[in-house]
């Protein structure tokens, strides 16, 4: 009979709940429903079906689900932005104090700080840019 029908449904609902839950496991399982609907489509029985889909959401939440989430967990490869400015040296066009002053950074004037309050940073000095805070970064001198 059309025993796969039921499989596809199962699949359809599972498909809609992963994209508004986001959770990956749901997409798995509705991976395995399809592929139980394809072992029902062929003519196979009930209990093909369900061990179809018991080894394909097993198969898929335990190998492609860790691999996924881990995935989705690593931090992008490409600094850009102001995070990328963090780490690179700049140069103090006017001093830098608590209350403020400017450097340049890769050919691009920015209002600075010194990432320690307490000092005064000269002109022509070379700082390297600890962090960026807004439009305001904040430098440190180099030794």
């Amino acid at each position: 009979m059309m025993a796969w029908i039921p499989w596809l449904i199962v699949a359809a609902v599972l498909g809609v709940a992963e994209v508004l839950t986001t959770t990956f496991a749901l997409g798995i399982i509705a991976v395995a429903a399809l592929v139980a609907a394809g072992v029902g489509a062929v003519g196979a029985g009930l209990e093909f079906q369900l061990l179809a889909f018991v080894v394909a959401a097993g198969a898929g939440l335990g190998l492609v689900l860790p691999i996924a989430r881990r995935h989705i967990r690593q931090p992008p490869l490409l600094r850009t932005g102001a995070a990328a400015l963090v780490g690179k040296s700049a140069s103090v066009l006017e001093e830098v104090t608590a209350h403020g002053g400017r450097v340049r950074i890769g050919g691009e004037v920015w209002t600075a700080r010194p990432y320690d309050d307490s000092l005064v940073i000269g002109v022509g000095t070379t700082v390297d840019v600890m962090q960026i805070d807004g439009a305001t970064a904040l430098v440190y001198p180099r030794e």
